[in-house]
């Protein structure tokens, strides 16, 4: 078995030898630490956005839908990684974090592509028209509703789309057969499923806290 540790240094050598550096969102994070705070720590790793930027380019991704957006660093970048013509729908349910991301979608000039609801988001999915479908989403919200946002967008996800799930290692806790906290067996229970599910491919990495790509087959 190959795993190399990352230890705090070995980690900023990961950051400075890939394209993680970008001014408009290195400001994002500086805003969302100071006003947030505790809550900063909801704000992906610069890796995961970049990362999610090629995933989206690579896949000629048109139509795109994000489960938690918070103060919008992953929008930004799913957004950057959609051509022009593309579209990128994000759920959420605060009004005060959606708002920073408001102010940064306009700063990072990928406003028109981006459709913010505030609502539940499993509401706002099963709103949408039967003929709505989408490329590429990324899910990063309540834990305990990963399942359901799982069954929803792989219904609405065109064939070799890809869905991103965010904190499936959730601290290590999945492995802990004596946690057995709500958000814990949720993601649990999600990892379970995608990995007996002959509906996709999947693969999952220990980026940050975890990431799942899933990937719908043809």
């Amino acid at each position: 078995m190959k795993h190399t540790a990352i230890n705090d240094d070995l980690y900023e050598y990961l950051l400075a030898h890939g394209h993680n550096g970008d001014p408009v969102l290195a400001d994002l994070a500086r805003v969302t630490q100071e006003r947030a705070q505790g809550w900063s720590m909801m704000q992906i790793a610069p890796e995961q956005g970049t990362l999610m930027e090629l995933l989206v380019r690579v896949s000629g991704a048109q139509a795109a839908v994000e489960v938690g957006t918070f103060t919008g660093y992953s929008a930004i970048c799913i957004a950057r990684g959609l051509p022009r013509e593309g579209s990128l729908l994000c759920c959420d349910t605060s009004e005060e974090w959606t708002a920073v991301a408001r102010e940064f979608f306009a700063r990072a000039g990928v406003a028109e592509k981006i459709e913010l609801r505030i609502a539940p988001a499993i509401e706002t999915l099963r709103a949408l028209p039967a003929e709505r479908r989408f490329d590429f989403a990324f899910v990063d919200a309540d834990k305990v509703s990963y399942r359901d946002y799982y069954e929803e967008i792989l219904r609405r996800l065109t064939p070799n789309g890809l869905i991103v799930f965010d904190n499936v290692l959730w601290g290590g806790s999945v492995i802990d057969g004596s946690n057995q906290t709500a958000d814990t067996v949720a993601l649990r229970e999600l990892n379970e499923r995608i990995a007996d599910d002959d509906r996709v491919q999947a693969v999952m990495l220990s980026i940050s806290d975890g990431l799942t790509i899933v990937r719908k087959k043809e």
